[in-house]
């Protein structure tokens, strides 16, 4: 009873990440129709249009933290799905491109948050053994709306004849109400109760109900970690020294995550597939083949996170971006064909869901201390978002089939995303802990160090 709960609880929460993956990705089947009813430039495009959503993600990363710590864990899931829904409502029946940019922006805010509430939750009431594989769950949960995404604008295209984009961007709606009811009924953070509440009763009564063995054991590790972290001062400065190994380590697999050019390939899929020699509707099947390869690998990563570790799968992954990256601009470079290069998208697309997929949200919700648990899951989210939104803002000026830079071939796009891959496999080796298998207290002692 009590394990069916904590798994259902962090399942509920973690739908927030399939209205994410869903938001993140939906945008792709519109590309092209909007292109054609508004008639913007590149850069207006990739602005406006194609990176709008990403900006609000942004601002909801970085400011996140803030409602997340004040009003706790739950109201602030809650608000996302309210978000979502007014989102998906207000792009479908835009009636122009600043509209339509405003409730796409609206939509990323809730992203944002999102992806700092979530995954704090879900390490904050999950135990050490069981931490990797729950967190996960969020990962898996975002490329399962990615995969639905990417179904919903193929089945979709045609439907509304030149509007089918607005029906692709209002489903969202169903399942951001759906996720909005269901999150009535999980319960608050007891971490959240008793480091700003000091409600011990209500933290401990949640414990039980989720499985916690010592219930006054891991009270009192809470109360002793949020003393420690205290001890420097009333207010804890998040850029402390002592903070700054963790920050660090938040910094880089953020920027190293965006850089492998994840969101780029994500978001210009069908795009890219047709310069690789696809017809638009051939391009728009075999983005679910992008879609579900990436669900595959993420079950992959999510039996292993536990077992090889965050380090090992970061190494996995790293190995995988090169060759895959690697391939993919050989590929464009030499003509090489379709059947050749989606293979190695494949691959580079399996190589992110068993590597930084499964491990960017885990780690980034368990190496900061409960003191500021929050505000590091904003940074670590707010580098992560807005690298992802650059990417996707300067992408039209590279791809555009009249003006971009690379229009006639994209390989040193590629090139250049398989060289940061290097760089990144160099910092696993020389940088990354292993956090499998630690309490959340215990990895503070140990990072703060």
């Amino acid at each position: 009873m009590n394990k069916s709960k904590l798994l259902r609880w962090s399942i509920v929460v973690a739908l927030a990440g399939f209205i994410f993956g869903f938001d993140t990705v939906v945008i792709s089947g519109a590309n092209q129709p909007i292109k054609d009813l508004w008639h913007t430039s590149p850069l207006f495009h990739g602005f406006f249009i194609m990176s709008m959503a990403l900006w609000g993600t942004v601002l909801g990363a970085m400011f996140g933290g803030i409602p997340t710590e004040k009003y706790g864990r739950k109201t602030v899931l809650l608000w996302v799905g309210i978000l979502f829904a007014i989102s998906a409502f207000g792009s479908a029946f835009a009636t122009n491109p600043y509209m339509f940019s405003f409730f796409r922006f609206i939509g990323g805010i809730g992203i944002g948050v999102s992806s700092v509430v979530a995954p704090i939750y879900i390490s904050e009431i999950s135990t050490p053994v069981t931490r990797g594989r729950l967190g996960a769950l969020y990962q898996f949960n975002i490329v399962f709306g990615i995969l639905v995404a990417f179904l919903s604008n193929y089945f979709l295209q045609g439907v509304g004849g030149p509007d089918d984009w607005r029906w692709m961007l209002g489903v969202l709606a169903v399942p951001a109400l759906i996720y909005t009811i269901l999150v009535w009924g999980i319960s608050e953070s007891p971490r959240w109760l008793i480091t700003k509440k000091n409600d011990l009763v209500a933290a401990k009564k949640i414990m039980l109900q989720i499985g916690v063995v010592d219930v006054d054991a891991e009270t009192a590790a809470i109360i002793q970690s949020n003393a420690h972290e205290s001890s420097v001062g009333k207010t804890v400065n998040f850029f402390s020294a002592k903070h700054k190994k963790i920050i660090y380590l938040a910094f880089v697999i953020a920027f190293f995550n965006q850089l492998s050019g994840i969101n780029f390939i994500l978001y210009y899929a069908p795009e890219i597939l047709e310069k690789a020699g696809l017809a638009a509707k051939e391009s728009l099947f075999n983005s679910i083949a992008i879609g579900g390869i990436n669900l595959i690998f993420t079950f992959v990563g999510l039996y292993l996170i536990d077992r090889l570790g965050r380090r090992t799968l970061l190494v996995i992954g790293s190995l995988g971006y090169i060759l895959s990256l690697s391939m993919v601009s050989f590929a464009f470079f030499s003509h090489a064909g379709p059947v050749f290069l989606m293979s190695f998208l494949l691959l580079f697309i399996a190589a992110h869901a068993v590597g930084q997929g499964a491990v960017i949200w885990v780690f980034l919700s368990e190496i900061f201390p409960n003191k500021i648990r929050s505000a590091g899951q904003s940074f670590g989210a707010s580098i992560h978002w807005i690298f992802a939104a650059l990417i996707t803002l300067i992408t039209p000026v590279f791809l555009d089939k009249d003006h971009g830079i690379f229009k006639d071939n994209p390989w040193p796009i590629f090139a250049f995303f398989a060289s940061m891959m290097v760089l990144q496999l160099i910092w696993v080796f020389t940088s990354v802990p292993e956090t499998k298998g630690v309490s959340l207290e215990e990895l503070e002692k140990k990072l703060s160090a």
